[in-house]
């Protein structure tokens, strides 16, 4: 009986001990510089990845009888990330190859000229406008691609940036219980992470090379860095842009890669809005083959 008692005594300082204590929450200089080492290693590492994308986009128009008009487009493409020749820069690049179900012809001979060129290489304005090619609207855009707002994350690029932790969790082109919104929720221990681009020239800039700032925000992971869902906004006098993307792992790469884009521009001039939702898949690692016929020489 005395030993029951001796138990008991024991365990009941056992369950009197304080708890260890918790570790500390990291500051937000922490959790950017790990986003920063992850971003960098994201870039580096989606290089020589393509991805299928399938992107549907939309214009709501109101005619002179205040009747909503649309305009629809649906475009699919190879997806990829591409290193400039002779510089440390990335540029995204949309190949189309369907647009509204009908084959691109010239897939071809357009892709020999921006990337099999000895002379040039790969140039950035020429791939830009190319992966703008098809896009519809009045609005000339090409911020439309996944992988840009993660761009200011990178080490040399935070410092143009204001930086704090925010409390709204709801991406803003995203209402709670749409089709497809399941890409867009996160848990309770990510970070949602507000930026406000301070520096001039900014990162973004209109056609007229007029500056653009940006603001945001990033939904990261504390203790890794990881980016799971990024927002940037961006306007002038004419547009306001809105592009939301959701990043998830991708098994047979190893990698978080975006699975889910969706912008509105609100066009200021004529009140139309034009939507769009791009969904990615079929990740693989991509390769260049060059064939060459060789003949022997006539004697």
């Amino acid at each position: 009986m005395r030993r029951l008692i001796a138990v008991a005594a024991v365990f009941q300082i056992a369950l009197a001990r304080p708890a260890a204590p918790a570790d500390p929450e990291p500051s937000l200089r922490d959790v950017l510089q790990r986003a920063a080492t992850y971003t960098a290693d994201f870039a580096h590492r989606l290089t020589g990845i393509v991805s299928e994308e399938s992107y549907e986009q939309d214009i709501e128009t109101l005619a002179g009888t205040r009747q909503l008009l649309v305009t629809h487009r649906a475009l699919k493409s190879d997806f990829l990330l591409v290193q400039m020749t002779g510089r440390d820069r990335y540029v995204e690049f949309r190949d189309v190859y369907e647009v509204d179900g009908r084959r691109v012809r010239d897939r071809q001979e357009r892709l020999t000229k921006l990337f099999l060129d000895p002379a040039a290489g790969p140039k950035f304005e020429a791939i830009t406008a190319e992966s703008a090619r098809y896009n519809i609207g009045r609005v000339t855009r090409t911020v439309n691609t996944p992988l840009l707002p993660l761009m200011f994350l990178l080490p040399e690029v935070q410092a143009r940036f204001q930086f704090k932790r925010g409390s709204d969790a709801r991406p803003a082109t995203v209402k709670p219980g749409s089709a497809g919104s399941a890409n867009f929720s996160v848990s309770t221990e990510v970070w949602v992470v507000e930026y406000t681009e301070k520096t001039r020239p900014t990162v973004v800039r209109n056609l007229k090379g007029r500056d653009l700032p940006s603001r945001g925000r990033f939904w990261v992971e504390p203790g890794t860095g990881r980016v799971l869902m990024s927002e940037l906004v961006a306007e002038d006098s004419s547009v306001l842009a809105t592009i939301d993307v959701s990043y998830q792992s991708e098994p047979l790469i190893g990698l978080s890669v975006p699975v889910e884009m969706r912008e509105r521009y609100d066009v200021r001039g004529d009140g139309s809005v034009i939507t769009g939702i791009a969904t990615y898949g079929k990740f693989r690692q991509f390769t260049v083959n060059v064939h060459e016929d060789i003949a022997a020489p006539k004697r």
